[in-house]
């Protein structure tokens, strides 16, 4: 038995452990790991091979799709101040529009030309969708569209905002939707009541432009859900519920690409990569290893049960090791990177923001076995779910999948 062999096994007891067609209700799916056990997408795609269908989107964006009970959410923004915000559900298998909600913005809508107002990946509890736009506004939807309650964050603070535009996504945990807004004015985090959208709590943040999402530790600890709230000066722990701060990490930590975690480790874009260890028995964690040689930027670093990838900013992909941070391997994409990759089996989708996908095959040593390409730019980060890759371009949104 060879060790390629031994290392591509390896890999798919990994992702055998996140159940097989689980819906991906959030930016980077499952757990926030940007991993699923599904059967892979295609490796190649065409006109007319592969493409099951592509939809046409009302206005601008740089948000992903989620995958939720056999339905796509996404959203966008359209109008010349990009003030019209769009909460969209295609079927499935179909591809056609099922719902289509649009509110007003009513917050501020100026961003940087590439990004969009229609920035941060929605959320899902798998019974609402939670839909956050760079102006602050946060709507919640049931899934067959219906409004349950909105919250425009920019009336209580005005000043939460930045030249560029925000774009950090929600995460739900337990009975809480969690977002976080660090900026220059009014930078603060808050969580959500997700029945009513009544204010839980509220932390003040750095006083600075941070771009990164929250994320959410899998489990409870000592019966708490666990929120992680990641900014220049450091990592913060806080119970989900009450935003009690549970502990904090101090290192100076990088403001586009977000926390990765695992069931006992928590895995930093700071220094490069920094690793702490946090048992499920411990309350606070320890350094485990950093690595100047796995540093992610802009896309976050994926994990899986013995390795950890990491994309750097001129597309070099890396693969270390979990254990010591030994850099494993490393194979060139190309491009700039602004979309999180996925993995599906034993593949990573890697997207680049010209629209250029490279299938990398993961094993002892990666392996590009797959190149394709969309006629438009890709920034926001891919869902796959059941065999079938989602991509949303500047103007369509995309399923990808076998036979089609």
């Amino acid at each position: 038995m060879n060790n390629t062999y031994i290392a591509i096994t390896l890999l798919s007891l990994t992702v055998s452990s996140f159940a097989v067609g689980a819906d991906w209700l959030q930016f980077r799916g499952p757990n926030g790991a940007s991993v699923t056990g599904d059967v892979a997408p295609p490796t190649k795609w065409s006109e007319t091979e592969n493409v099951a269908w592509a939809s046409d989107l009302p206005g601008k964006g740089v948000s992903g799709p989620i995958v939720v009970q056999g339905r796509i959410y996404l959203t966008c923004a359209s109008g010349e101040k990009q003030d019209r915000l769009h909460v969209l559900c295609f079927d499935e298998k179909s591809g056609d529009e099922v719902w289509h909600r649009e509110f007003w913005a009513t917050g501020r809508t100026l961003t940087h030309p590439f990004s969009s107002v229609a920035a941060p990946t929605p959320a899902s509890d798998g019974k609402r969708i939670f839909a956050f736009f760079s102006s602050n506004d946060l709507a919640c939807l049931d899934l067959d569209g219906n409004l349950l309650w909105y919250r425009g964050l920019a009336f209580d603070y005005p000043k939460a905002g930045n030249d560029i535009g925000m774009a950090s996504s929600p995460v739900v945990t337990g009975e809480t939707v969690v977002v976080q807004l660090e900026n220059q004015g009014d930078s603060f985090a808050a969580a959500l009541d997700t029945a009513s959208g009544e204010t839980r709590w509220r932390v003040d943040r750095d006083h600075s432009a941070n771009w990164v999402s929250p994320t959410a530790l899998p489990g409870k600890r000592e019966g708490k859900h666990v929120v992680l709230l990641q900014g220049r000066s450091g990592l913060t722990a806080h119970d989900a519920m009450s935003g009690d701060e549970l502990w904090r990490y101090d290192v100076p930590c990088s403001t586009t690409p977000s926390v990765a975690v695992s069931e006992t480790r928590i895995y930093i874009p700071a220094n490069g990569l920094t690793v702490l260890d946090l048992p499920k028995d411990a309350t606070v964690p320890s350094l485990a290893w950093d690595s100047s040689q796995l540093s992610p930027s802009p896309a976050s670093p994926i994990v899986t049960k013995d390795f950890v990838y990491v994309m750097n900013g001129v597309g070099v992909l890396s693969c270390g090791d979990i254990v010591t941070g030994k850099r494993l391997w490393q194979v060139r994409i190309g491009g700039r990177h602004w979309a999180t990759p996925v993995v599906a089996g034993n593949l990573m989708y890697c997207i680049n923001a010209d629209g250029e996908v490279k299938v990398v095959e993961l094993g002892e040593r990666g392996k590009v076995v797959g190149t394709n390409k969309f006629d438009e730019a890709v920034k926001g980060s891919p869902a796959t779910a059941a065999g079938a890759l989602y991509v949303r371009t500047d103007s369509k949104l995309w399923k990808i999948a076998r036979g089609s």
